[in-house]
């Protein structure tokens, strides 16, 4: 799997789309999250099936172009997404959960995180 350093517009577009629609409940799941004790709200996202986290919405039923899944960092440690030796560059790199969603694409040609402003009210 390929990570490319730039989101390109193909993804931007999409995401930014889908982002719109889901963005309340995912600043609410990412509250739940901490509130249940676990930092680091993460949201993978993909097109196809994939193990990370549990499903928040699914693109056919809510009719976005991406599956939206629940998650955090300690699932990404265990996993090895996020390895221990860079945990505090992911730490220092991860911006106010009030105020960005975490997103992890995960697409054939793209795989990164990606932190994205949630909507003013």
């Amino acid at each position: 799997m390929h990570n490319d350093p730039e989101l390109s517009g193909k993804y931007l577009g999409t995401i930014s789309q889908d982002f719109v629609r889901v963005s309340d409940a995912l600043k609410e799941a990412s509250y739940q999250i901490r509130k249940a004790g676990f930092e680091y709200p993460i949201f993978p996202i993909c097109k196809e099936a994939q193990p990370i986290g549990q499903l928040l919405f699914d693109q056919i039923q809510n009719g976005t172009d991406w599956n939206y899944f629940a998650s955090f960092l300690d699932e990404f440690l265990q996993r090895g997404i996020v390895e221990k030796d860079k945990l505090e560059d992911f730490k220092s790199a991860y911006k106010d959960p009030d105020e960005f969603c975490c997103l992890f694409v995960v697409d054939k040609e793209f795989t990164n995180f990606l932190f994205i402003p949630y909507p003013e009210d």
